[in-house]
């Protein structure tokens, strides 16, 4: 198997930023912030320069800062013809049948180019703004009662019934299919890395998705998910230059002022997300993990800035060793955004692929 490659989509406004200070999540939370907004034309340049990168798909955050995913990925899908959309989304916010009604319209429309990435929530705050007042560990149980009415849906079998402590269907039934050329149904990623999370993942999930780490340390956790039929997936940054030497000082130079670091720190420390708790305890208690991967930006960018940094050779040997473990997916973001996905499509995809085709 192919290791299959997908990126983040820029918010609104990102893609004709020229610096991670401009596209950080701080400056996403300000008022007026251009990521409330959506940007088709921003969003369809960067979905074709995609296409031509060789990414397979693009992730879709779902937050209060930014549009609905689902009508984002309907709007971009209609421009670009081949890539395909990972839809964030957190359950709970709808009835699961209208969920389901939802993503199975979106995939007729877009030629079945959607996946889904499940949820929990990591704010409190954000989440009582939506009418969620569940805790942590509820929110995991509902998801798992959401998506085995939405699987029942999916499988087409009759009615569905289902009678739960937080779902419950009476003879429900849809009547418009997912529609899609190699599947009934759409992938779904499930994120964390909480027990729950991951006990979700291994039940209804098709793959896992959660931070970079180095090959030694997730190679057990990737076992157990592979062990059991489900893929894993890795969210993480990339910084490629030339030589190792200049993809360091061009990751350094990614460090904004003092106060970002400061703001971004509140928002990280105030989460009830293990993701985010792991990846700033990464950032503070070593830093470089090993000569390519770096948390050093953790603390300023958030959670997914977990950065593999090297020439471009480093970078797909790199690639190659996590597949060695069985990690077969990633999503990846960069700086400049559309700079460095088409760097990496054109220097390390192919190396990559020269690579697989010697196995």
């Amino acid at each position: 198997m192919s290791l299959r490659f997908h990126w983040m989509l820029p918010k609104g406004g990102e893609v004709g930023m020229k610096t991670a200070q401009e596209t950080s999540r701080v400056a996403t939370t300000k008022a007026g912030s251009a990521a409330a907004l959506p940007d088709m034309e921003g969003w369809v340049r960067f979905a074709r320069c995609a296409e031509e990168a060789g990414i397979e798909s693009v992730l879709l955050s779902f937050s209060r800062y930014e549009p609905d995913t689902i009508f984002v990925a309907c709007a971009v899908g209609q421009v670009a013809k081949k890539l395909k959309f990972i839809v964030a989304y957190r359950l709970g916010l709808m009835q699961p049948a209208t969920f389901v009604q939802q993503i199975n319209t979106l995939s007729g429309v877009i030629g079945g180019r959607v996946s889904l990435n499940i949820v929990a929530g990591s704010s409190m705050v954000e989440q009582r703004g939506y009418g969620d007042f569940l805790d942590h560990d509820e929110r995991y149980a509902r998801a798992e009662e959401f998506l085995s009415v939405c699987r029942s849906f999916w499988s087409n079998n009759g009615n569905v019934n289902f009678t739960g402590k937080y779902c419950r269907i009476e003879q429900g039934k849809l009547f418009t299919p997912f529609l899609a050329p190699d599947r009934t149904m759409p992938e779904i990623y499930v994120s964390g890395h909480s027990e729950q999370a991951q006990h979700l993942a291994l039940t209804q999930g098709s793959c896992y998705l959660r931070l970079i780490d180095t090959p030694e340390k997730l190679a057990p956790v990737v076992k157990r998910f592979r062990d059991n039929g489900v893929e894993v997936c890795l969210r993480l940054c990339v910084v490629c230059r030339p030589t190792h030497e200049e993809a360091i000082a061009a990751a350094e130079n990614l460090l904004p002022p003092e106060e970002i670091g400061r703001q971004e720190r509140r928002i990280l420390s105030s989460s009830e997300s293990k993701t985010l708790k792991d990846a700033l305890a990464a950032a503070d208690e070593v830093g470089w993990m090993n000569r390519n991967l770096w948390a050093g930006l953790v603390p300023h960018y958030g959670s997914s800035a977990i950065t593999l940094v090297g020439s471009p050779d480093d970078l797909a040997a790199a690639f190659l060793e996590y597949k060695k473990i069985g990690v077969t997916q990633f999503i990846i973001a960069g700086w400049p955004k559309l700079a460095e996905m088409m760097i990496f499509g054109r220097e390390v995809i192919p190396r990559v692929r020269e690579a697989e085709s010697h196995e």
